[in-house]
């Protein structure tokens, strides 16, 4: 792999929002920008190489703003299929998926993605 090309962090919002039950349900779009702005400030913890990171929103987490260092992909319907084609879309390119779903999980490793937990980016 050259150690150039920034990996590409694939955030599941709404699997890695709903690992804790902190309220979160009372404000999804609320719980997927305190998630974004932590992925802002601390990236991808324990990696030291360039990254990209999408924040994959959907439902009523939809309308959430980019910000610098965090891109917010709005899937207009389900966030697994959005996450699935952003990875099928990064042929050649390192790719990591954060979500602790099963099924997602098994569609991205068929697509070359490596996968990891939602504990790796709450902190």
């Amino acid at each position: 792999m050259d150690d150039n090309i920034a990996l590409l962090v694939i955030v599941d919002a709404a699997n890695v929002v709903g690992s804790v039950p902190d309220g979160w349900w009372r404000d999804r779009r609320g719980a997927a920008e305190r998630l974004r702005d932590r992925l802002a400030a601390d990236g991808l913890p324990g990696h030291p190489g360039p990254e990209e990171i999408v924040l994959v929103v959907e439902g009523a987490a939809r309308g959430v703003e980019p910000v610098p260092g965090v891109r917010v992909e709005a899937a207009s319907g389900s966030g697994d299929d959005r996450i699935v084609e952003l990875v099928a879309g990064a042929v050649g390119r390192p790719c990591l998926v954060v979500t602790a779903d099963r099924e997602l999980r098994r569609r991205v490793t068929e697509h070359g993605a490596d996968v990891t937990g939602p504990r790796s980016v709450r902190g």
